[in-house]
């Protein structure tokens, strides 16, 4: 946090409608102000310092000295402006004296969350092909060393893959501490701004000085590096290079990462950082907004920047926070951002985490997604794939590369379309007994995500599904022991099994039409295959079954 915010937990009893007596981190010399419609407010800037064209406000900027006032999104539609003070205040009477003039719809505190990931890291020697056996997330075979895993417990990425594997068109925004730019895991993958020319200037008028990777919210420059690690390890998640013989896979292999950076090198921001890089992003072309980041208190700027992200058509994703209570932390506390809880490699709810805590829970969750011992970028190094992070911060970014592979896919998807996938293909029923039941619950949503089944089955309102269903078949029993059986195969379709290695190591062709294909698996080895009925044209669908 930079030298001028002091992080403080105060018990404010204000007199103001909508205030609580509630402990609140948040800055002691800013505020958030939003005028009222017909104040007609603008700002003059000067050197030493800003006013506003008010006398009243300026009356009262003697009594509290202002420093610098800085627009949240663009003036003209939000009115929204963060006041930075030249010292400290005593907040609840500040905001009490400005809203005494009658000129603001609300001002608030500017809160202070927090990134919701902690990170760890192992030594052991591994092999220097690959590192893809670690993501258990991805594809879970049992095998994963630093918890207990059972197979299947995983998203279905392998699956998903064969369906969809992303599409340059798609801007996912990463909100978080920054990023390791010239990671060779990024290569090719950071959006840049193609309409500002780095020359000293805000050549595209969007308000940021030679913005042309992103930006930096928390220092206020045009570059947004990782100081900490967290950020790296979530835009890894997302989009690390897929298929490229190095490092990790992300979920997507192919859309745009913009980095914009709104927490500092202790991991806390401000919500005046927050609200404002939402603005950014989505005036400049973002589709999904990733945010795992949580903070306990209520903002209506924040709000009302998410709001603007839905009503434009992106995707909030945000993480539900790790405090293992279901006190409701935001933005995931708000309607318009699909809220994601974490789960381990046992498909049990994350609590605790390797460090402590757990994943939060509350009747605001949408789905889960594993968030526990996950491995990825180093922001300090390009060779080191060691270090692991946990908490629902980790679960958040596999739910924004899922949205980024179904955008791809069907385009014409909406954040409602996009929460409505993901809720209703998630896998219900897989975490504790006292915790996880049938249907909806607190503590897993509607289920863990899964990539696969969300991609096979998009619920799309109003427009056509594609003819998803003209490959499909069934497989009984799955798990099973000695045979498979494979339904609704058609005529000049084949059925292949492959195991995890990508061997065939059973294909035959349908000559004649059938109604099903049993299959002998008794000489297989125990472990994950998936099952492919291939039709014209190179196209095909797949499973994934277990042999026991």
């Amino acid at each position: 946090m930079k030298h001028f915010l002091l992080l403080l937990s105060l018990v404010l009893s204000f007199s103001l409608e909508g205030y609580s007596q509630v402990e609140f981190n948040y800055s002691t010399t800013t505020v958030i102000v939003k005028f009222h419609a017909d104040s007609k407010m603008e700002v003059k800037h000067f050197v030493d310092q800003s006013k506003f064209s008010n006398s009243a406000l300026n009356s009262i900027n003697k009594k509290y000295p202002v420093k610098k006032i800085k627009e949240i999104g663009n003036q003209k539609l939000t009115s929204t402006y963060v006041i930075e003070f030249k010292g400290d205040y005593d907040i609840s009477k500040l905001i009490e004296d400005y809203m005494n003039t009658g000129l603001f719809e609300y001002v608030e505190p500017n809160y202070i969350g927090y990134a919701t990931g902690k990170k760890g890291s192992n030594k052991s020697t591994l092999p220097n092909d690959t590192y893809f056996s670690r993501q258990y997330a991805l594809l879970n075979d049992g095998s994963f060393s630093l918890s207990t895993a059972i197979v299947d417990a995983d998203i279905d990425m392998d699956l998903a893959w064969d369906i969809e594997q992303g599409d340059t068109s798609i801007i996912v925004a990463v909100l978080d501490g920054g990023a390791k730019l010239d990671h060779p895991e990024f290569s090719g993958r950071i959006w840049t701004n193609t309409n500002e020319i780095a020359d000293g200037s805000d050549s595209d008028g969007n308000g940021y000085v030679d913005d042309t990777k992103g930006w930096d919210f928390a220092y206020d420059d045009n570059n947004p590096v990782d100081d900490w690690g967290h950020g790296t390890n979530v835009a890894g998640i997302i989009g690390a290079n897929g298929n490229n013989n190095i490092g990790y896979a992300g979920i997507d292999w192919n859309c745009k990462l913009m980095i914009c950076k709104v927490i500092d090198q202790n991991g806390s921001g401000l919500y005046s950082w927050w609200s404002s890089a939402i603005y950014y992003a989505v005036d400049n072309g973002a589709d999904v907004i990733n945010m795992s980041l949580a903070g306990t208190s209520y903002s209506t700027t924040l709000k009302n920047a998410v709001d603007y992200a839905y009503n434009n058509g992106v995707v909030v994703v945000a993480s539900m926070g790790n405090a293992n209570n279901s006190t409701v932390q935001y933005p995931a506390g708000y309607t318009n951002a699909i809220a994601i809880g974490s789960t381990n490699a046992r498909d049990w709810r994350s609590s605790p985490f390797f460090w402590g805590g757990g994943s939060s829970y509350g009747s605001h969750i949408d789905v889960v997604a594993p968030g526990s011992y996950i491995y990825g970028l180093d922001y300090q190094s390009n060779t080191n794939y060691n270090t692991y992070w946990g908490g629902t911060s980790q679960a958040a970014p596999m739910v924004s590369g899922v949205s980024a592979l179904l955008l791809a896919k069907y385009p014409a998807m909406t954040p409602d379309d996009i929460r409505n996938t993901l809720r209703g293909t998630a896998e219900d029923q897989v975490g504790k007994f006292n915790e996880d039941v049938a249907g909806f619950d607190d503590y897993m949503g509607y289920g863990r995500i899964n990539a696969y089944q969300a991609l096979q089955q998009p619920i799309i309102a109003n427009i056509e599904k594609r003819n998803l269903n003209d490959l499909d078949f069934f497989i009984y029993p799955n798990p099973t022991v000695s045979y498979l059986n494979v339904l609704s195969i058609k005529k000049n379709q084949s059925v292949r099994v492959i195991n995890v290695q990508g061997t065939v190591v059973f294909e035959e062709k349908v000559v004649n039409e059938v109604d099903s294909i049993k299959i002998d698996v008794n000489s297989y080895s125990r472990g994950i295959y998936i099952v492919q009925v291939l039709g014209e044209n190179n196209y095909f669908i797949s499973k994934k079954v277990v042999i026991q």
